[in-house]
């Protein structure tokens, strides 16, 4: 049989419930309401101020970010530059060593005609 330990533990609650207010529901909401949104709603403007202040912060760093991207340009064009100078130098090493050669074969043809 049935015992009073097969009863289901939720049986009979639904008619233990008292009646619900709707009116008094109702006023406790709007109290819950005003209690915590202005909270809120200071927590949503600080969080909006903060948003806008890390737009600015993040515009900021892009600029310092392409300033940086300018100056190894630069130093790269600067580098460039030096190594052009080096390999100037060398060719005008090369031209005189080719000058000094040729005036040297030159003299060498001269002398062998006039032996």
């Amino acid at each position: 049989g049935v015992g009073p330990s097969d009863a289901s533990p939720d049986e009979g609650v639904v008619e233990d419930l008292p009646f619900i207010d709707e009116k008094a529901v109702e006023q406790l909401t709007e109290g819950l309401i005003s209690h915590y949104l202005p909270d809120l709603q200071r927590s949503k403007s600080a969080l909006q101020e903060l948003t806008q202040n890390q737009v600015v912060l993040l515009d900021t760093l892009e600029q310092e970010i392409s300033k940086f991207k300018e100056c190894n340009s630069i130093l790269d064009i600067d580098a460039l530059f030096s190594e052009a100078k080096h390999y100037h130098n060398k060719l005008v090493n090369i031209r005189n060593e080719m000058m000094m050669l040729h005036e040297k074969t030159s003299k060498l043809k001269v002398s062998r005609i006039n032996i």
